[in-house]
């Protein structure tokens, strides 16, 4: 028995003494680093693993099948392991972005432990990194005059229940007594209230671009799009629980003909210009399909419409009423007037065959808009910049 013991005691010594050894090997790691040129190294500590990849955006893309047909996705790339056990990748020189990685050990999937910067896509968690530049630099927090952020509930009687959305205000609005105009700012499947300012760096970009004098100063509205859901996953009464990309009630137009509820909301508790002119909505993939759907169901209560790699059509399924006559509402949008209605879709997009058919319907009713084509597919990379290239022509 005793003997028993004293083996079982230097066995746990024995691995307390490994188990300190990598940690305290893994956190003298620099992961990833910035190098002079451009170029990034990764590092991770696994001196067992017979195998370390790392993936991510800045990768080049191979095609895979999914749900929306042949997608592009980062094609993995192997580490090096060296002879203390510390697997090394560098990437070739990458142009200014913000970046999202991970590591897959040994076929499981690992976040960095040198890095404790995060995103949460859905119930998927990344790394990120900035390379700096002029683009990228939008998505930096500069020393500059800074807006705030809060978390709000508000009530939704077309929803019949509390709600929980994200609000930007911009520098100096709680010492001002000045009127803003607003912009709603909508996610995509998946998405929550959480989405935009995390993933797509709201706040710094609208903050960079008012410090610069591109962007007229404004607030921001990132609302919760999915219907059954009062908050972001782990935010509401629901409590804890793996994030899917279609929520239940999601895009069967409940959200869209309760939406001025939120309107409404802001209008009664902000200082904000109440008028058309004042009022933006934008949003990508989904919420480029709510900013459709909404702005022409309320066709007369936005002047500023952004679709950014917007889903446009409704599913087959989908009766609610927002989804009937379609071409008449839009003709009477058409009619009172916008003053920007801006397209954006990279080109390699799932959803570019469907912007190409929606913008042949608004030609063929004489309704003018903005188009912008980038590389790309559907992607955050892209997301941000078509918000860092709307914001600018708002309420001007």
């Amino acid at each position: 028995m005793k003997k028993s013991i004293v083996l079982l005691f230097g066995l746990l010594l024995s691995h307390l003494a490994f188990s300190q050894e990598a940690l305290f090997n893994a956190a003298d790691l620099k992961s990833p680093e910035i190098n002079a040129d451009k170029t990034v190294t990764f590092r991770f500590f696994a001196p067992k693993a017979d195998s370390v990849f790392v993936t991510g955006d800045f990768l080049p893309t191979m095609k895979i099948k999914s749900r929306f047909g042949l997608v592009d996705v980062p094609k993995p790339a192997l580490m090096k392991k060296d002879e203390k056990g510390v697997w090394t990748f560098t990437s070739d020189a990458l142009s200014p972005e913000l970046y999202s990685y991970s590591f897959t050990v040994d076929g499981l999937r690992s976040i960095d432990p040198n890095n404790p910067f995060l995103n949460r896509d859905v119930a998927t968690v990344t790394n990120i990194f900035i390379v700096g530049g002029p683009q990228a630099d939008l998505y930096k927090v500069n020393d500059i005059p800074h807006g705030s952020v809060t978390r709000r509930w508000y009530d939704s009687p077309g929803l019949g229940i509390n709600r929980r959305l994200t609000i930007y205000t911009p520098p100096g609005y709680e010492s001002s007594k000045a009127n803003y105009p607003v912009l709603y700012l909508l996610h995509g499947a998946g998405g929550d209230e959480e989405a935009w300012i995390a993933l797509g760096r709201t706040a710094q970009i609208i903050d960079n671009l008012i410090a610069q004098g591109k962007a007229k100063p404004m607030i921001v509205v990132m609302p919760n799009g999915n219907a059954s859901q009062d908050a972001a996953p782990g935010e509401g009464n629901t409590g804890f629980y793996k994030p899917q990309f279609m929520a239940p009630r999601t895009m069967e137009g409940s959200y869209e003909g309760a939406f001025m509820d939120i309107v409404k909301f802001v209008e009664k508790n902000y200082r904000v210009n109440a008028k058309k002119e004042s009022r933006a909505i934008a949003g990508l993939s989904m919420g480029g399909f709510h900013s459709m759907h909404i702005s022409r169901y309320y066709p007369n209560t936005f002047d500023y419409v952004g679709l950014f790699s917007a889903a446009i059509m409704p599913r087959e399924d989908a009766t609610a009423k927002v989804y009937s006559n379609i071409d008449e509402t839009l003709k009477v949008q058409k009619e009172n007037g916008t003053k920007l209605y801006w397209i954006a879709i990279g080109k390699t997009d799932f959803l570019y065959q469907a912007n190409v058919d929606f913008r042949k319907k608004l030609d063929g009713m004489g309704m003018k808009y903005e188009y912008v084509e980038s590389e790309g597919g559907h992607i955050w990379r892209n997301w941000r910049v078509y918000l860092s290239q709307f914001a600018p022509k708002l309420f001007n």
